[in-house]
């Protein structure tokens, strides 16, 4: 039996109920809307905003709302972008930059802005003019990191209307002229020359310091030894002066005689081939020591 005797088998009751049946299976296969994890749906109905669908299963009117838009909420890279911006002292340099945005707000991107990317690319390059004009060259390489926040704060706040979340800002490269380059070449040259020779300045300076500090030490070591040596002399005359006051001429007398029978002694312990000249009173010295000592012992 074919499709016709079918149909002609059918009463209009059974026909209708049929009819029924699949207009019941469309409602249900347009009212229920799957929406992936990685995006939001944006229904409108009658050409008017009507909500925004979150991922999974959701529900919408069949025939009134439709889904208008399919927006991924994946984060996004916009292409590097290159563009001329001028410092505060005057020097062309070249950025490149790159951002990276995701929607989380579908139903301002789609009716409040018609090129999201073009736009982030046009205002990132505003912002990179006006916050590099602020700056000299040394700062904007030394403070790469700080320009990166300061750029992407500025660019939060512009993109605030459109539901998009700026997630992160890169300055890729900062590149100069071929004149400038030359010039900061000589700049930096001159620069390592100028520190080399204070280096250099320094280190003779610090020897020379080092070589007054050495000879002072060792003057105040000369004269820590003198003045030892002056109290030590002073010393033993005061011990002398002491024996005097209390033994009389004879203890000095004594001393001397002492110090006279030593000297012959350590001359007379030769191998006896030296030849020894004695003055003419030596054997009277002998005679006065001995007779010293003599009277010391009894």
């Amino acid at each position: 039996m074919d499709l016709e005797d079918f149909l002609s088998g059918l009463s209009g009751g059974g026909l209708t109920l049929l009819l029924l049946a699949a207009l019941i299976i469309v409602s249900i296969l347009m009212a229920v809307r799957i929406v992936p994890q990685s995006e939001k749906y944006v229904v409108e109905r009658f050409g008017k905003l009507r909500s925004v669908l979150g991922p999974g299963i959701n529900i919408i009117v069949p025939f009134f709302d439709r889904v208008a838009h399919k927006i991924s909420i994946l984060e996004r890279q916009l292409p590097t972008n290159s563009q001329d911006a001028i410092t505060s002292d005057n020097v062309l340099v070249q950025v490149e930059t790159s951002v990276f945005y995701r929607i989380i707000e579908p139903e301002k991107t789609v009716y409040r802005i018609r090129d999201i990317d073009a736009a982030i690319a046009t205002t990132v390059a505003g912002i990179v003019r006006s916050e590099i004009g602020t700056l000299e060259l040394d700062e904007v390489q030394s403070n790469r990191a700080q320009l990166i926040i300061r750029i992407q704060q500025s660019l939060e706040k512009v993109v605030d209307d459109w539901g998009i979340e700026v997630t992160r800002a890169e300055i890729l490269d900062v590149n100069l002229d071929e004149a400038t380059r030359a010039a900061m070449l000589q700049q930096l040259n001159a620069e390592r020359a100028r520190r080399a020779a204070v280096t250099e300045a320094e280190g003779q300076k610090r020897s020379v310091e080092l070589n007054a500090d050495a000879e002072l030490y060792a003057a105040e070591q000369t004269a820590k030894a003198r003045r030892v040596q002056a109290d030590a002399e002073a010393y033993a005359t005061s011990v002398v002066a002491q024996a005097i006051a209390e033994n009389g001429l004879e203890a000095a007398q004594y001393q001397v005689a002492l110090k006279q029978v030593e000297a012959l002694t350590a001359v007379g312990a030769g191998d006896g081939k030296q030849t020894i000249l004695l003055p003419a009173n030596a054997l009277d010295a002998f005679a006065d020591a001995f007779g010293l000592l003599k009277g010391r012992s009894s």
